[in-house]
């Protein structure tokens, strides 16, 4: 069987001119429900630096905000980046980039990960690449967030229980996990560099 490949840039400037908020961040009560656990989940109250990756229209960005000193918002579609400057204009925390994460990252270190709703765009072999390389810029006892839709989706090249297993594989010798939950649509695995 053929490995998917990871979604490029492409697909999601399709999905960005489709729509503003082709995932309903902003309305949806499941999103809500999510949001608010993946922040209670958080392992501390406030973070130095703080990375989020796939940070779209800026709706999960506006909280993890308040838990940030400082906070660097990315995406691959700089629509969603643009959207989610103006959503979050008013907090001077928070900068954002275009950045595609399978390919690169910044050189900073960060005490904060959020990978939430966008290793499954990744195929396995990058995300495997991926991981490794957030675990490299996180600080010493700094958490990666794991938050990922279940069901299976067509164009995915992998599940949310797949991103999340194979993050286990790879980092069981070197971080613990410190916090998992599951709901009926969704799973959070919290992490801590050892």
């Amino acid at each position: 069987m053929n490995e998917k490949k990871s979604l490029d840039p492409e697909y999601f400037k399709g999905v960005y001119d489709a729509s503003e908020d082709p995932w309903n961040f902003e309305t949806s009560e499941y999103e809500a429900k999510k949001y608010a656990a993946t922040i209670a989940a958080l392992p501390k109250k406030q973070y130095e630096h703080v990375l989020e990756l796939g940070c779209s229209i800026g709706v999960l960005t506006q909280l993890l905000a308040q838990k940030s000193k400082h906070l660097l918002a990315t995406d691959v579609s700089q629509k969603a980046l643009d959207l989610a400057a103006r959503r979050c204009g008013k907090s001077g925390n928070i900068s954002f980039r275009k950045m595609d994460f399978a390919k690169e990252l910044p050189d900073s270190r960060y005490d904060l990960i959020m990978v939430s709703e966008v290793a499954y765009y990744l195929s396995p072999g990058d995300w495997e690449s991926a991981a490794g390389n957030l675990y490299h810029r996180l600080e010493p006892e700094g958490n990666i967030v794991l938050v990922h839709w279940l069901p299976e989706v067509h164009d995915y090249p992998q599940t949310g229980d797949e991103v999340h297993e194979s993050f286990e594989k790879l980092m069981k010798e070197k971080m613990t996990k410190v916090f998992s939950d599951r709901a009926e649509n969704y799973r959070i695995d919290v992490w801590a560099k050892s």
